[in-house]
């Protein structure tokens, strides 16, 4: 009964889109992916056809439309950003599935949150999906102004809503792989992160997801935590960083000719950047303990291995991060759409 779960180790933006996309290609036994969490965080993926997909709603590791898409009840759904990404993927109605349990965020969620100024107070994307979780929590709450729905009430979803636990552990029985796709990262975590009150609504450990997805911890053989050389957090006043830098600073160091900046995909700011934080990661990896680590964006490092040239400088940053989070590092990520396995270093290599 294999699945799969793809996490973060820092605050998000880490690739898990990419490298759930990359799980699910490397194993042919693959049948249907999993998103948990809400719309308050983008995944990019590039597809079979070489078209790069951003995502808000649905899971990355299904822009090839080979597997089944599945929403669980841990899922929070704005039924516009639903409809949209479904059109653009060209899916058909049968190859995606949402739980009646799973929750919606509505017009009354996302104003709610901009009343609240949560954007500047904690960097909060302003989604909705933090509200629609107090909703959830809140249940009949008279004195509480939103009121929290489910899937199995809204017409235009009716058409997706099926058992989604019975068919996971359909998939499960028959030994065929489901991949989780995680959102954000162990740092925003609401419970384990450490940076509360700049956190996000829910739990992002692998457990939490496991949980939201509706299956049981047995059923996972396989746990890949993502990370980066530079984490990032979103724009404003979002939380610690450790030893905060710059993108030009980045962009000098690796050689890139190009001019190095990422922003968030919701709010579209600038996003803060820093330097490897072990602390972090080690902290992540003892409530995870995953089975593989990922480390992405390995050509912030040296813009070299873009062109498949591991150098002694990108293998020299990779051991240092071994050696500090006490855990091999089994894939790296040189660009949007590469993964290699990591060699032992002896000197630059071709891949």
């Amino acid at each position: 009964m294999p699945a799969s779960v793809v996490v973060g180790g820092q605050f998000g933006s880490e690739g898990k889109g990419k490298v759930a996309l990359e799980v699910v290609r490397r194993d042919p036994s693959c049948v249907a992916v999993v998103r948990v969490g809400g719309t308050n965080s983008g995944h990019t993926a590039i597809d079979k056809f070489g078209r790069t997909r951003v995502l808000r709603q649905l899971p990355a590791s299904g822009i090839d439309g080979n597997v089944q898409i599945i929403l669980p009840p841990g899922a929070y759904i704005d039924p516009e950003i639903f409809r949209r990404e479904f059109a653009e993927l060209g899916l058909e109605r049968d190859q995606v599935v949402i739980s009646p349990m799973a929750r919606i965020i509505t017009a009354a969620h996302r104003e709610w949150e901009a009343q609240s100024h949560l954007g500047p107070a904690i960097g909060s994307t302003q989604s909705g999906t933090g509200a629609s979780v107090l909703a959830s929590a809140a249940r009949e709450a008279a004195n509480f102004p939103m009121v929290g729905m489910l899937a199995e009430h809204v017409d235009e979803l009716a058409p997706f809503v099926g058992d989604t636990t019975a068919l996971l552990r359909s998939h499960l029985s028959a030994g065929k792989r489901v991949v989780i796709e995680g959102t954000q990262g162990f740092g925003l975590s609401l419970l384990h992160g450490g940076y509360w009150p700049k956190a996000t609504a829910r739990d992002t450990t692998a457990g939490g997801f496991i949980s939201e997805s509706g299956i049981s911890p047995l059923d996972v053989d396989d746990i890949t935590m993502v990370i980066r050389c530079h984490p990032i957090r979103v724009a404003g006043d979002s939380g610690a960083l450790f030893d905060e830098t710059t993108w030009s600073a980045i962009s000098t160091e690796s050689g890139s000719p190009l001019a190095l900046e990422e922003y968030t995909t919701v709010t579209k700011k600038i996003r803060r950047v820093g330097r490897f934080d072990a602390g972090l990661v080690k902290r992540a990896i003892a409530v995870n303990r995953p089975t593989r680590i990922v480390l992405n964006h390995v050509d912030y490092i040296d813009w070299r291995v873009r062109d498949g040239i591991i150098s002694a400088l990108a293998y020299g940053f990779i051991a240092r991060v071994e050696e500090s989070i006490g855990q091999a590092v089994a894939w790296i990520g040189v660009g949007p759409d590469k993964l290699l396995t990591v060699q032992p270093a002896n000197s630059d290599t071709d891949h």
